[in-house]
């Protein structure tokens, strides 16, 4: 991602500079680096490839058997009685343990023991330890033999390491999966696992139940003995307290139920005698009893004296009519009559008398019956006090022979259950045979090394890029340097030239016919390089485009970065398109430029500028081009470089030239080094920057180009020379071959 920060004087020109932590982030940058490294990249894939191929070769061919167990959730009815040990509820986290029982030491050490496996080398450590465990033992020295624990040991691990149990879905079935480098031994061992796991759970069964039987043994003799205890307290408490149970309830109860059953009848009695004495009484003072009371009475005596009463009465009042009452028959009539009433009466009375009797009899029963209950219900309360404990005692017995009847019960069905154990697990589909590998997978290996390989290449590619502190590609200059990239010139190969075509007119200052790659521009007008110089020459026109006569300065971060090679030619490009240019060698303290161009020139810009000579007199002209060269000879070190090229006579010179020529190129000291570029700034019109492919530090470009405001402000753009070629060709492969095909290198 790129951010604009001010500039390191902080004035107000534009600086776009790359975050280096975004930029791992950005795809096309990552993109570009993978671009980049793919020669890399493919001969990490190879590797890869290549150990995969060899781990294919070398690794031992290993078979997977399965056996599914399903854990049944129905039950088995033939027994129709409550297990005593309860059965198993079959949900989620009980088959994971299941599957954990499969997958515990005890289901693999009784495999092994019943398969004797630790006498096979494949279990022992003698066989499948593949090539390289057995160089290393072959080389290595061997110890004592193993102890028969330590072959135990080692041979649960190896079976636990090739057992694989899992649960089909959501279903209630398991797979066991078991992998040997012998087909036949992986299925037989599947298959085993599968046996052995149901036996333990059938011995955990039979087990528990033996162990819940002798439980309930011991439990069921001590619960008889507490409830024959039980029973003989509550004998021993009825007959201490006098309580007697005749099967409807205690003696005590009824008797008081019957006393105030004979009370209520008693007094009902009474109430009934002295009613019939209290009417005696009245029909005794009231003479004859009528009717009405004769019939209560049903007596038959006064029932037959009334009647006689009754026809004398008829009589003499028919006697006493006729005859008169004094007629001695009517007298005998009426004392007849007397008669009769006084044996009424004494009857009456009789039966007065036998009624007091009967009431009296009635009174004294009730009174006895009253003394009973009293003493009844004294007897009742001291008996309802003992009852409570007896309830007590009752329920105590109860108890315990409940819970003596229960375990008896579960006894007998734990007898039962021993004599026939179920379990919940059985095998539906059972291990056979594999017919084909199932490790290493081929397809899976190689895919996998591709993958790795990619992985590692690409991560090796990013990190060689992220750790390389150079410049390498145009994405790099703008981030580093913060301006734009003009172009990418390869590195050119150095070329022989004749001796006859290297010597140069000195008495006309006419430059040698062949200046090698000096001119290479004009040797080789469709090459790269020759592209990439027009590139930064319309950059020139554009960025200088209001100035008539533009002052070009050339330079680089630090020496031999080919800002010399990169000047000249800039020059000769222009020059051969018919524009008057000149090329100044202001490198004061390392004149390259004079050195290859003109090495037999005596004077040159410290002469021009100090007043000892002439422009026209000091000035080179190319034979090819016309392009205009002044020199630079330095006579022994110059301390004051800085000052001369900054001086007002370096100022009117370039004015002086600026009227004669459309282009003023002047190849300037690497800024790193020395302060001669900061001091000329002023006088250029516009930079641009030489920055060495795979040898300029970023670190460096930052610095250079950050320290100097006018470097920056007036760059056109840099140019990364010196690119090695088919790095150059691999980096824009994404470019295309026509692309390519523009380019002509022959000169």
């Amino acid at each position: 991602m790129l951010t604009r920060n001010p500039d390191a004087y902080g004035k107000g020109d534009a600086e776009f500079r790359v975050d280096p932590i975004l930029a791992l982030f950005d795809i096309g940058a990552v993109i570009g680096t993978l671009r980049r490294q793919w020669p890399l990249i493919a001969g990490s894939v190879a590797l890869f490839l290549l150990l995969g191929v060899g781990y294919l070769f070398t690794a031992a061919p290993k078979f997977t058997a399965t056996t599914t167990v399903m854990i049944d959730a129905r039950k088995n009815q033939l027994l129709q009685t409550q297990q005593v040990v309860g059965d198993l509820q079959i949900d989620a986290s009980a088959i994971e343990s299941q599957t954990e029982i499969l997958k515990s030491e005890s289901v693999a050490l009784s495999v092994i023991k019943d398969l004797k496996l630790t006498s096979d080398p494949e279990f022992n450590g003698q066989g499948g330890k593949g090539l390289v465990r057995t160089v290393l033992g072959a080389l290595l020295p061997s110890g004592p033999p193993p102890s028969d624990y330590h072959v135990e040991r080692q041979a649960i691990g190896y079976f636990l390491r090739n057992l694989t149990i899992k649960r089909v879905g959501t279903s209630y079935a398991i797979d066991i999966s078991y992998t040997s480098l012998n087909p036949a031994r992986a299925a037989e061992i599947a298959n085993a696992i599968a046996d052995a796991y149901m036996v333990g759970e059938l011995d955990a069964k039979y087990q528990a139940t033996k162990r819940a039987s002798r439980w309930l043994q011991d439990r069921m003799t001590e619960l008889r003995t507490q409830a024959s205890q039980a029973d003989s307290a509550v004998q021993a408490f009825k007959a201490e307290n006098n309580i007697v149970d005749t099967g409807r309830g205690l003696m005590s109860d009824q008797q008081l139920t019957d006393v105030n059953t004979q009370i209520v009848a008693s007094r009902a009695a009474t109430a009934e005698a002295k009613a019939r004495l209290d009417r005696i009484d009245q029909i005794a003072a009231s003479g004859v009893p009528d009717a009405t009371v004769a019939d209560a009475l049903k007596n038959d005596v006064i029932t037959r004296l009334r009647a006689q009463f009754l026809d004398l009465s008829a009589r003499e009042a028919d006697w006493s009519a006729r005859y008169g009452s004094a007629h001695t028959a009517t007298v005998n009539l009426r004392n007849q009559m007397r008669e009769i009433q006084r044996s009424i009466a004494d009857e009456v009375r009789r039966i007065a008398q036998t009624y007091r009797s009967d009431y009296e009899i009635a009174r004294a029963r009730e009174a006895s019956l009253d003394m009973s209950l009293a003493s009844l219900v004294g007897q009742a309360t001291l008996t309802g006090q003992a009852q409570i404990k007896l309830r007590d005692l009752e329920s105590t017995s109860q108890s315990y022979r409940n819970l003596y009847d229960n375990f008896l019960q579960r006894f007998m069905e734990a007898t039962q259950q021993q004599t026939f154990p179920i379990s919940e697990a059985r095998v539906i589909t059972a291990a056979t045979e594999p017919l084909s590998k199932s490790a290493p997978k081929s397809a899976l290996v190689l895919g996998g090394s591709l993958v790795l390989g990619l992985l590692m290449g690409c991560g090796a590619a990013i990190a060689r890029e992220r750790l390389d502190n150079v410049i390498r590609t145009s994405a790099q200059v703008q981030q580093y340097a913060g301006v734009e990239c003009l172009g990418v010139t390869p590195d050119l190969p150095k070329t022989a030239v004749s001796a006859g075509e290297a010597k140069a007119d000195t008495a006309n200052r006419r430059l040698a016919p062949s200046l090698g790659l000096l001119r290479y521009v004009v040797d080789a007008p469709f090459a790269r390089f020759t592209e990439t110089l027009r590139s930064a020459k319309v950059a020139v026109d554009i960025k200088l485009f209001e100035r008539p006569s533009r002052i070009v300065g050339v330079t680089s971060a630090v020496p031999n970065e080919g800002k010399t090679t990169i000047s000249s030619n800039i020059a000769q490009l222009i020059a051969h398109t018919g524009q008057r240019a000149i090329i100044l060698d202001g490198d004061l303290r390392n004149p390259s430029l004079t050195r290859a161009l003109t090495p037999d020139a005596t004077e040159g810009l410290i002469e021009v500028l100090t007043g000892k000579r002439k422009l026209e007199e000091v000035l080179w002209t190319d034979p090819v081009t016309g392009l205009h060269v002044l020199p630079v000879v330095a006579k022994g070190r110059i301390s004051h470089t800085a000052e001369l090229i900054s001086s007002q006579a370096m100022a009117d010179l370039l004015a002086r030239l600026r009227t004669q020529y459309a282009y003023v190129i002047v190849d300037l000291p690497p800024v790193a080094p020395v302060v001669d570029v900061k001091a000329v700034s002023h006088l250029i019109d516009g930079f641009v920057l030489v920055i060495e492919w795979g040898r300029t530090r970023k670190e460096m470009i930052e610095e250079v180009v950050g320290s100097h405001e006018a470097l920056h402000s007036r760059a056109v753009g840099a140019i990364l020379n010196k690119a090695n070629a088919t790095m150059l060709r691999r980096i824009e492969n994404y470019k295309g071959r026509y692309y390519r095909n523009y380019y002509h290198e022959d000169a």
